[in-house]
């Protein structure tokens, strides 16, 4: 039987559940952070499903953690330390709240991370970096495809549609660490960009629509629902099906990407 992969919000909740596998005789393996990207806050847990259980019936709802997916070993493993911010650090510290299996893609993930930095001020230096960018001052939101991942910056949340697995998650995290506090550090060479130039495409949000093309929306397909969507001409509320309890992942996905596109959502 495989395993599964877990992390938590504080180191201290990742060594309490270590205690209480350690107390119990329970097998488990740490997926340790790679050395430089000590700014997250906690390693992996691994363990099969007997173990967890076992896990959740001891700690019950004390239980911290963001959830868990099946464990993948990671596509691409960093080889050296993550060069440190040279300056203020806008980023700061980073902690996952949220992993799941991604519902569009099976064998990805999606996460979310709250951060204890504020990336408000450095989005418009992003944006004037970054060309296919979705920034959205209102709602204080960028929004851009890493690869196949959908990324969605918040001013202390970031969420993440797609990564590979958790490694992957930790990179791409990196990954924008670096980009803003270097966005930051340049700042007095760049010339911050107000503007929205480029939406995700509208066949990202096509991904999480019913695809019944049931007409509820007012429109003849779940295609041209997407469309409005991405022009900001509808409301995601329109789309009654994805508002059931089942399509909660669905509508939260969906959500995060209106939010980016400063689509409405009521």
């Amino acid at each position: 039987m495989g395993l599964m992969i877990t992390t938590f919000a504080s180191a201290a909740d990742f060594n309490r559940a270590t205690r209480v596998l350690d107390r119990e005789g329970l097998p488990y393996q740490a997926l340790p952070l790679p050395e430089g990207f000590e700014w997250l806050a906690s390693p992996g847990l691994m363990m099969d499903v007997e173990t967890r259980a076992a896990l959740v019936d001891a700690l019950g709802d004390s239980l911290h953690s963001s959830g868990w997916v099946d464990y993948r070993p990671a596509k691409e493993v960093p080889q050296h330390p993550e060069a440190e911010t040279s300056g203020e650090d806008i980023f700061g510290g980073a902690a996952l709240t949220l992993l799941t299996p991604c519902v569009a893609d099976e064998t990805k993930v999606r996460i979310i991370a709250e951060i204890t930095g504020n990336l408000e001020p450095v989005m418009p230096y992003l944006n004037a970096l970054m060309p296919h960018a979705s920034y959205s001052p209102g709602a204080q939101t960028l929004t851009y495809l890493d690869g196949h991942r959908m990324v969605v910056l918040y001013p202390q949340r970031i969420a993440m549609a797609k990564p590979d697995e958790l490694v992957d998650a930790w990179l791409r995290l990196a990954d924008i660490r670096a980009r803003a506090n270097d966005a930051w550090a340049r700042r007095g060479e760049i010339e911050p960009d107000y503007t929205t130039r480029k939406k995700p495409p509208a066949l990202e949000i096509l991904k999480w629509l019913p695809g019944t093309n049931c007409g509820q929306c007012g429109e003849m397909t779940c295609m041209a629902f997407a469309l409005r969507l991405w022009a900001g001409e509808a409301r995601l509320g329109a789309c009654s099906p994805v508002l059931v309890p089942e399509q909660a992942a669905h509508f939260e996905a969906l959500r995060e990407i209106c939010a980016g596109l400063g689509a409405p959502l009521t």
